[in-house]
This record gives structure tokens, sequence and C-alpha cells, in this order.
């Protein structure tokens, strides 16, 4: 089992930069591939972006590639999501997952607040 705990969200301007973290407790975090997700208010759960176990393939949904950076730290069990060039529309609580394969996640988080003021 994978405890994951988010943090780093805040209030930022539209075209700032923010970097989220998820510290990870448990023994096989590094066997798995890690992702974020992010819902906002009204809105359904959105796919962000996905890491293998070894950091060497991401995965990043449409609407934050090319902005967005996926990372992990095996060795500290920490994921991060560099966010740049943020807009209004990227707000939303940011959820940490671990990928059990296919389109199945598991061990969400309690999610973090990402506000973007225009």
């Amino acid at each position: 089992q994978v405890h994951l705990v988010e943090s780093g969200g805040r209030l930022v301007q539209a075209g700032g930069s923010l970097r989220l973290s998820c510290a990870a407790s448990g023994r096989t975090f590094s066997s798995y591939s890690m992702g974020w997700f992010r819902q906002a208010t009204g809105k359904e759960r959105e796919f962000v972006a996905r890491i293998s176990w070894s950091g060497g393939t991401t995965y990043y949904g449409d609407s934050v590639k090319g902005r967005f950076t996926i990372s992990r730290d095996n060795a500290k069990k920490m994921v991060y999501l560099q966010m740049n060039s943020l807009k209004p529309e990227d707000t939303a609580v940011y959820y940490c997952v671990r990928h059990q394969g296919g389109y199945e996640y598991d061990s969400w988080g309690q999610g973090t607040q990402v506000t973007v003021s225009s």
C-alpha cells in the first residue's frame, strides 16, 4: 500500500509557475508508475500526467502538454509536477495517484488546491 500526500498548491497569477510535490510512503513506491490528475469545480476529473517507475517515460494530457513536466525521485519517494505558463483554466484540485496499469489508478491523496488568477 502507498500513502500519498500532495503539497505546493496556492494562488498564482496567470503566466506564472508552480511546483507541486507528492510525498509517498510504502515500500513499493519505486515499482509503480505514478501520475497526477486534477478536478475543477463542477467538472470531471482530468488526467494530467504520468511517469514510469524509472522516470524514463512520461505522458501528458493534451491541455498541459508543453507546459507541465512530471518527475520523480525514487530515493526520496517523491513525485513532482512542474507547472509553467499557468492559465486560469488550470485552476483545480490536483491529486497524486499510483498507476496500477491500463486505466487503473489508486492511492489517491487528499489533493492540493491550485488557483490561477487572470
